[in-house]
Formats: structure tokens, sequence, C-alpha cells
């Protein structure tokens, strides 16, 4: 049996209206399996509502392109200062060989990032670089879509040359990018990000560049990582955050918007020790991520109908499993993932096809091969 002040929130979900952040609150703040159960079986509802019952899944590649970064977040255990035995940075031929190997998978999508490496310039500007690595995949397989560079990166190419977001954003995306990785938000909480993440880009500064992306046509995804330090009133403001973003993407008739949501639980086994310690876990709670995964269908999904989990960070199981949570996508193949699996994470590195196929079909629903920007490829 639910409390009342849960039932009306909920009934209010269903009825198709957006929860407050006090609302929100009050699902997240619910402890009792059968109030849990009523907020499972109710985000599955809006997700069949929003979404559909098919299960979509991506073809795609990561391309870390190098480890050397010049921030210490805490939460990292990827980064790499250069001259260190693991630091790693990519030529250009090791670049086209794995793209070359994604094409062979039938990959549609190359998604890439890296650490802000200051020594990654050409002629002096960051930004060239940056648009050679874009030019280097895209002479060579113009099909592809170029799923590349956060907004931490944006204002790290922008700092380096003395450019603004918009001069940056609009060179990549006429240099072949087709969309950005909504990543570098973590919370987007500034007294959080002062202990996760205290050289990054501030709350204020990560909207405005998604926002200028969406601006100037460039479809984002949207993140967030949970589970370490933040408490459920952060994590409803961060989902306020990107509901507020899409809003304005979509009353203002902005070219581009948001395409999902994924969250992404704190991995913590090799994660530096003073963060290891304070969180004091290394892998994530698969209960309270699935809790976040429902109230986010709950919260986000009139708006952002595309909700995903993470594979690498709670494993297949735990992804599967998210899909009853209000998922309705599985991500995609990966083919080499080290950001995570350098944590610790237990998920592994890649994913065949196959592989999801099955992991959906074991739920009863059917599966889809979709895009970068959820566009449907081939037959389910």
């Amino acid at each position: 049996m639910i409390n009342s002040t849960l039932e009306k929130i909920l009934d209010r979900a269903l009825m198709g209206y957006d929860l407050s952040s006090e609302q929100g609150l009050v699902l997240l703040q619910q402890s009792d399996a059968s109030s849990i159960a009523a907020i499972r079986v109710t985000a599955d509802k809006l997700r069949q509502r929003q979404a559909g019952d098919t299960v979509t899944y991506v073809i795609n590649r990561n391309i870390n392109f190098t480890n050397i970064c010049e921030q210490h977040c805490s939460f990292c255990a990827f980064r790499r200062d250069e001259g260190d035995e693991d630091a790693y940075w990519l030529d250009w031929t090791a670049i086209l060989e794995k793209t070359q190997d994604a094409v062979k998978r039938s990959a549609t999508e190359i998604c890439m990032q890296g650490g802000l490496n200051p020594a990654a310039q050409i002629n002096g500007k960051s930004l060239s670089y940056y648009l050679k690595l874009v030019k280097t995949i895209k002479q060579e397989y113009p099909h592809l879509h170029l799923h590349a560079f956060s907004p931490q990166e944006v204002q790290f190419i922008a700092r380096i040359d003395g450019l603004s977001y918009t001069e940056v954003i609009a060179a990549l995306r006429d240099a072949g990018v087709g969309s950005m990785p909504g990543t570098a938000a973590e919370v987007l909480d500034d007294e959080v990000r002062r202990v996760l993440c205290p050289e990054k880009i501030d709350t204020a500064t990560w909207l405005e560049i998604v926002t200028t992306a969406h601006k100037l046509g460039l479809h984002t995804t949207s993140t967030m990582l949970s589970g370490h330090i933040e408490n459920p009133e952060q994590q409803i403001q961060h989902l306020e955050k990107l509901r507020s973003l899409q809003q304005t993407a979509i009353n203002q008739e902005y070219p581009a918007r948001i395409t999902e949501f994924i969250l992404l639980p704190f991995v913590g086994q090799e994660a530096p020790k003073p963060l290891r310690r304070r969180v004091g876990r290394d892998q994530p709670v698969l209960e309270n991520a699935l809790l976040l995964t429902a109230v986010a269908r709950i919260f986000l999904g009139n708006w952002i109908p595309n909700h995903q989990p993470s594979w690498v960070k709670l494993g297949l199981p735990g992804a599967i499993e998210a899909l009853n949570w209000g998922c309705n996508d599985i991500g995609g193949t990966l083919m080499e993932e080290h950001i995570t699996t350098m944590a610790g994470a237990i998920g592994g590195t890649c994913m065949e096809v196959e592989t999801l196929q099955n992991a959906i079909a074991s739920l009863g629903r059917p599966y889809q091969q979709r895009d970068t920007l959820y566009q449907k490829i081939g037959t389910s």
C-alpha cells in the first residue's frame, strides 16, 4: 500500500503532467518496496507511451584518442600526464585503422572524446588539431556519423585559441561533426563539481555550450554521473536543468535538441583514493541506479523520450533490468571503451550486436537498430 502523496504524484505523471522538483524529490526519497515498485510501474508505463515497446541500439565505436589530460578530476582513473608509462596519444594511422575496423563491423557512428592534451595542436592552434581529427575520419568515411567532443573539450579549444564557443562549435560542425556528447555534465551543481571536478567548466558554462550547440544545429545527448557524493536534491536539480534546456530548445525552435538521457552510475574501484574512500564502495548500487532511472523517465520523459542505461557501468544484466525501469534504448556496441573500464567497471569494453539483441529479446520486447539521432536502420 503506497501513501496518498506518492499516489497523487504518480497519477499526475500518468495524466501527462510534468512534475515539480519537489514532487520529483518525493519519488527519490521513497525507500519501502511497495512505493518503489509503484514508481517502477509508472516509469514503465510512461516509457511505453512515450517511446514504445521496441528497444533500440546503435552500432558504434568509441575512439578515446588520448588519455593525456591537464585536469585532475577526483573520479577519473583514465587520465595520465605526458611521460607516464601508460600515457598514449593515437596517431592519424591508428585512428583510421580503428575507424576502418568499425566500418567493417557495420558501425554507423564513431564516438570520439579524449583527454585535454595541451600539446594537441597544429601550428600552435588547438582547433586545427581537432579539425584534423574530424577530417581524417570524414574524408575516408563520409557516411559515418561523428558524435564527438564534449562541452568540456569545446571550452578547452576555445580557451587555448581565444575563440568563442560559437566559433569552435560551428567550425567542428562544418568539418563534419554530427552531434555532441552531453558528457562532462557529472552533476550540474557547482558545490558537487568543486569536489568532483574543480578544474572543469561550471554548471552555467556547460549549459551555455549545449544551448549554443542546439542553436547551431548540433544535437546533443545528456548524462548524469550518479551515486557518489551528490544528494537527492542535487540529482533532481540536475534533471530540472536538463528539462529546462530541452524546453528552451523546443520552445525557441532551435534546429537541434537533446536526443537522449543516459544515467552513468559512479564506478570507484580504480578511482583516486580520496573520493573512493569518501564514497565507500567500488561498484554502483543497482537498486539506487534503478530508482533514479525510473524517476528520470517520469521527470524528463515528456521532453526527452529516449533513455539509456550504461551496460559498461551496470553490467549487461543491470542494463537489461533498467529496461523495466523506464529505459527504451540499450546503447551501443562501443567496440572499445577505456574511460569507464580503467575505473574498474565490470561491464566490459565491447558488446556484439547479437548479444544486445538476445538481451532485449529475453524481455519479450522487439529490438531495432537505430542511428545516432534515433532514425530506424533496416528492419526490426
